[in-house]
């Protein structure tokens, strides 16, 4: 690792630079945690929008539970270092999921 502070990316404002210069080693970690889940929940919400555009429809999945559409999508959720399998899938403006099992590790 070096000692050297990295340089920002050419893409992020300088007041967000800025900003991040100023906070402590654990919100830093915080920052980061919640940027990586963020960009991770408006990826699903973009790929969930335009699927939802799709007009044509699946076979509904032999293991899809009666109370989930059958436009929903299966995404990994990690909770604690532990990866799950949840069903997703839009009503309205909200995302909605439910559990499905955890992802086997030799995956």
């Amino acid at each position: 690792m070096s000692y050297e502070p990295p340089t920002p990316p050419a893409e992020l404002p300088t007041d967000i630079v800025n900003t991040l210069n100023g906070y402590s080693p654990d919100q830093l970690q915080h920052v980061a945690r919640y940027a990586e889940e963020l960009a991770e929940h408006k990826a699903r919400e973009a790929r969930l929008e335009e699927e939802s555009e799709d007009d044509e429809i699946d076979e509904r999945p032999d293991d899809l539970p009666d109370d989930v559409p059958s436009k929903a999508t299966i995404t990994i959720k990690e909770i604690n270092d532990n990866r799950y399998y949840y069903w997703q899938w839009r009503e309205g403006d909200r995302v909605k999921s439910k559990y499905k099992s955890p992802v086997n590790p030799d995956e």
